[in-house]
């Protein structure tokens, strides 16, 4: 495969070989690569910095390869994100607005999926992807239960969200979502519905026939009313535009007026509360 330098009269010396050739044309490939990862990374922070302004609860799916997150994701959101059962069918976070039966809305993000033995440089690789998930309010771990790997399949799932510093038994955000009831025997069916009535934490369904996403939005409605947080608020009563606001983005439990100023007591989330407090009274009249 070398490369020989010749003309009329003489001959050079050993150019550069193929392999050196193909080697360096990969280290420019992965150099090029990790700088569009790093654009990637810097474009989605920006994103997650403009959705923390708006600002709407973020639900982050996560699971296993083909355990059915972009089908759940579709029925959710009404959306036509990619599903297929092929590796990694999802490589780009999709997200969509969906409203809960409170009439309160959140954002939903579908993310890759996770497999065995997920090697750390590609790790590396997703934490575009996976930034997602560590910044996500609410974390639904989508599980294909029918699967007869699924215990196995869970384990290397909670193994990836550990490295990423989410403890997936102890973290509040997590609801374990039971995928794929409707491939189960009817005795499974009854036995998974039966153990799970009672524990907000797991949620059966199916996200071919929508089984079970009325109980998974009145779950994700729970979480999002669960850490609000209950604050005293003076109001000009001209400033129509600040009070809609906050009727519109929290609960007023209790509300006096003097002349000048309605004294509201409000629950709010705390996302909506960090808008409240740091937000242009201007830029909300616009």
């Amino acid at each position: 495969m070398e490369r020989q330098r010749g003309g009329f009269g003489f001959i050079g010396g050993p150019g550069e070989s193929q392999l050196e050739i193909d080697r360096r044309l990969i280290g420019d490939r992965i150099v090029k690569l990790k700088r569009e990862l790093e654009e990637v990374r810097r474009t989605r922070g920006l994103h997650r910095r403009a959705r923390a302004r708006v600002p709407y609860p973020v639900v982050a799916l996560v699971g296993y390869t083909n355990a059915g997150k972009s089908t759940l994701f579709n029925r959710m959101s009404g959306a036509s994100a990619f599903a297929k059962d092929l590796l990694f069918a999802t490589l780009d976070p999709a997200m969509r607005s969906i409203a809960l039966p409170s009439g309160s809305k959140v954002i939903v993000s579908d993310t890759v999926g996770f497999i065995s033995d997920l090697p750390t440089p590609l790790v590396a690789a997703f934490r575009a992807t996976l930034e997602e998930v560590q910044s996500a309010d609410i974390i639904l771990h989508v599980r294909d239960i029918a699967h007869p790997d699924t215990q196995a399949q869970k384990a290397d799932v909670e193994a990836i969200l550990k490295d990423l510093g989410i403890d997936p038994e102890n973290d509040p955000r997590v609801v374990e979502v039971l995928n794929k009831i409707d491939l189960l025997k009817s005795a499974d069916q009854e036995s998974i519905q039966a153990r799970t009535d009672r524990s907000p934490a797991t949620v059966p369904v199916s996200a071919v026939t929508g089984e079970g996403l009325d109980r998974l939005l009145a779950v994700l409605d729970g979480h999002r009313t669960a850490n609000r947080q209950v604050v005293d608020v003076d109001v000009d009563l001209s400033d129509g535009a600040t009070l809609s606001w906050l009727y519109a983005r929290g609960e007023v439990l209790d509300r006096r007026d003097d002349e000048a100023q309605a004294h509201l007591r409000v629950a709010m989330e705390p996302a909506h509360l960090a808008r409240f407090a740091g937000m242009d009274r201007q830029a909300l009249h616009a």
